[in-house]
């Protein structure tokens, strides 16, 4: 695709969760897909669905967590974009999204480790670990990194 052609897609809804526990480490996966890219857990919002509900949803279906299981902390105001390198477009979403508009959810889980079930749903990390605010930024893909960063920096996690 040409820059032109990108810059006429949509961003896909997206909602994210940064997990932290009471340490205040922050949860992240490698994703199965793309070995030694690691993330927060993420997905699209479905259609008439509340970024909210998509945020506990996602997590849920990429940690085994429920809802019951976390605290809500904090929100970021608004919604944030990021766009895919160019060469992903085409290979993403079928080529139907630059990139995504995600809205952050900051959420605190005090329970055990042995809680996380990663094949809850559709497995889609490798492993998982508790990160600082650093090693979570050193570990994305860097495509994500300013996102992230913006993420992090507004829940005081860096």
């Amino acid at each position: 695709m040409t820059p032109d052609q990108i810059a006429t897609l949509p961003y896909r809804p997206c909602a994210g969760v940064c997990l932290i526990n009471p340490s205040g480490l922050i949860w992240a996966g490698e994703r199965l897909d793309f070995p030694g890219a690691w993330q927060m857990p993420q997905g699209g919002i479905d259609k008439g669905e509340d970024p909210q509900d998509a945020a506990f949803r996602e997590l849920t279906e990429e940690t085994g967590l429920p809802a019951s299981a976390v605290t809500l902390v904090s929100r970021l105001p608004e919604a944030v974009p990021y766009d895919l390198p160019s060469d992903l477009v085409g290979k993403m979403w079928k080529g139907r999204y630059r990139g995504q508009m995600q809205d952050w959810f900051l959420m605190r889980y005090d329970g055990p480790d042995s809680a996380v079930d990663l094949d809850h749903h559709v497995r889609e990390f490798s492993r998982w670990s508790w990160m600082s605010g650093q090693q979570v930024l050193d570990s994305i893909v860097p495509f994500k990194r300013d996102i992230y960063h913006h993420v992090l920096g507004h829940f005081e996690l860096l």
